[in-house]
């Protein structure tokens, strides 16, 4: 008994559902604006005279060398000095690289310390900061190129 009032009341309540939204369908349709009929169609494509038109020049491009593209990836804050903070947050790869005993585990203090000497050897004068000078003594050295193993 309690299943089949239940099941009338649900029948109810979804047919008032459906008449609130067609009530609420029908006063979007009363208030919407009249279809818009083109008055002349146009015909062919626009034209205008360009001869005076220019856009806006190009924007100036400063090369970079790729010691100073490098040196700009750790200087975050563009002051042109490396502090210690820029110089660690940008170490993720060589996180990986610290794993000397190949167990996958490596502290923060363990590479936090790598990472500090490897600052304070590049700092020269030890002022805390360093130039661009100094930075580009911490720059890996360039790996050989592999000579060609094209059949001859």
């Amino acid at each position: 008994m309690n299943r089949i009032v239940l099941g009338a009341l649900a029948a109810l309540v979804l047919v008032g559902i459906g008449l609130f939204w067609l009530q609420g369908r029908a006063q979007v349709e009363k208030g919407a604006p009249p279809p818009v009929v083109p008055t002349a169609t146009p015909t062919g494509l626009p034209s205008g005279d360009l001869a005076d038109v220019s856009g806006p020049g190009l924007p100036k491009a400063s090369e970079l060398t790729r010691e100073q593209q490098r040196f700009f990836r750790y200087d975050r804050n563009r002051d042109l000095k490396i502090t210690r903070n820029e110089m660690l947050s940008t170490r993720v790869d060589d996180f990986r690289k610290l794993d000397a005993d190949g167990n996958n585990l490596l502290t923060f203090e363990e590479w936090a310390v790598a990472t500090a000497d490897r600052f304070g050897g590049a700092d020269a004068n030890h002022d805390g900061w360093l130039s661009q000078a100094e930075f580009a003594t911490t720059a890996p050295k360039p790996k050989p190129k592999p000579k060609c193993a094209c059949a001859k």
